[in-house]
């Protein structure tokens, strides 16, 4: 009898995942530990593993589909043996034929959010100006990934591929000579028109709500509307830190360390929760649990949405540990190849949009953590120094705090405690 291989549960968030693209195709022989596809969840890609030895006899859901948890994906059994698919599931299409420099791929399928209606055809050659409002962009696996490392927006390029499908050869092209990008619902990607230019901002679509923005939607609308936010809000005299980076930096070159801003705030952090530890704690309805490692998350931006990896235990690393940590991190939190473990179990989260210029800002409590921390830019300022008016350098930092696990006078005990250490950052070296 054939084993069925079902969507598993590949995040603690996770409803549903989205088949990026199959690695085997019908016919494959196949055994246990080989890759099968590549799935998207609401936090990153991963891929499927098969537990079974055999053969790959039917594959029920289409690349491009999102699929529910706990419904058959494929099945693997015995050569020859007749799988149906399940009732009210399609099997998947034959793969269209791919370029000699691309793998083949199954053709994208609409996701079960798209519009019910079918879309136009598509001509040989695909501009964005004639693509179907809310139409999925044909694009190979391979182009996909070239234009996210190349920041290129698919929606702009022309598809020179079978169907107008994207092809690598699109890409390199648009690398070449980009075009504004015409992406909309927020990201870390910020491009657009020159001022003054004519025509619209952008082109007018319809989008449907990916996995992970959906996701974050639902959470952030929980968070906002049951947990008791309040605010505090400190300014810490920067110099010091700056100072000291600048010092490091330069020293240390040779070594290839970098240090930024932001992976002291990481260990400032760490160090505060230590002083004052009844911040890392979180709310658990009928209990509240405070935790005895200070696991330091922070944002990351995606063009999608953001996710929040984890410095496990930051209280007992140094500063160069975490800088060399969160790179790798933030680094494959971009790729989309961040594993569960690497992005859940934070007990504090820092978010930073200084890089950004913005001065201070009220962010979201990531829950179940009981505090976020906002970061804002350096702003240079006449500040008042040994009853002198001079000129310094100031950080504005803001946490946002749930009121059932955190008091007041917790968070401003917190904040003072990391201002201390921020403004005297040898002692982060300790």
């Amino acid at each position: 009898m054939a084993n069925i291989i079902e969507m598993p549960k590949l995040s603690d968030t996770m409803t549903v995942g989205t088949l990026v693209k199959w690695l085997k195709k019908e016919g494959d022989s196949v055994k246990s530990g080989d890759m099968l596809a590549e799935v998207e969840t609401d936090k990153a890609t991963m891929e499927l593993e098969c537990f079974f030895d055999g053969t790959l006899l039917k594959i029920f859901s289409p690349a491009g589909s999102q699929v529910a948890i706990g419904a058959p994906l494929c099945a693997v059994g015995k050569p020859g043996e007749v799988v149906e698919a399940p009732a009210g599931q399609p099997a998947a299409p034959a793969a269209a034929p791919a370029s000699k420099e691309e793998p083949k791929a199954p053709a994208p399928a609409p996701v079960v959010t798209a519009p019910t209606h079918a879309p136009a055809p598509v001509a040989a050659s695909v501009s964005e100006q004639s693509r179907a409002v809310g139409e999925r962009i044909k694009i190979s696996p391979l182009a996909k990934k070239l234009a996210d490392e190349k920041g290129v927006d698919p929606s702009t390029v022309t598809g020179s591929g079978p169907g107008g499908r994207i092809v690598r050869a699109d890409i390199e092209a648009a690398a070449k000579n980009p075009k504004p990008a015409a992406k909309s619902g927020g990201g870390a990607t910020f491009t657009g028109g020159a001022i003054g230019a004519k025509g619209p901002v952008q082109i007018e679509r319809a989008v449907p709500v990916s996995t992970m923005r959906g996701v974050i939607a639902k959470r952030l609308l929980e968070s906002k509307t049951t947990i008791p936010h309040f605010y505090l809000e400190i300014e810490v005299d920067a110099e010091p830190l700056l100072a000291l980076r600048e010092q490091l930096n330069k020293g240390l070159a040779d070594a290839g360390v970098k240090l930024s801003v932001n992976d002291f705030i990481l260990k400032a952090s760490a160090e505060a929760l230590r002083k004052v530890p009844d911040v890392n704690a979180s709310w658990h309805g009928t209990e509240i649990r405070y935790h005895a490692a200070a696991n330091v998350s922070f944002a990351v931006a995606l063009p999608d949405g953001l996710i929040t990896p984890v410095v496990f235990n930051a209280h007992e690393k140094s500063v160069f540990q975490i800088s060399t940590e969160a790179k790798s991190l933030g680094k494959k939190a971009k790729d989309k190849k961040l594993q569960p473990a690497e992005f859940t179990g934070g007990t504090f989260c820092v978010s930073n949009l200084g890089m950004m210029g913005i001065p201070k800002f009220l962010p979201i409590i990531n829950p179940p953590n009981a505090a976020i921390l906002g970061v804002g830019t350096t702003v240079t300022k006449p500040v008042v120094k040994n009853g002198q008016i001079v000129v310094g350098q100031t950080l504005t930092l803001t946490l946002s705090a749930d009121h059932r696990v955190v008091d007041g006078a917790v968070g401003a005990q917190f904040l003072g405690a990391l201002k201390s250490v921020l403004e005297t950052p040898a002692l982060l070296l300790v």
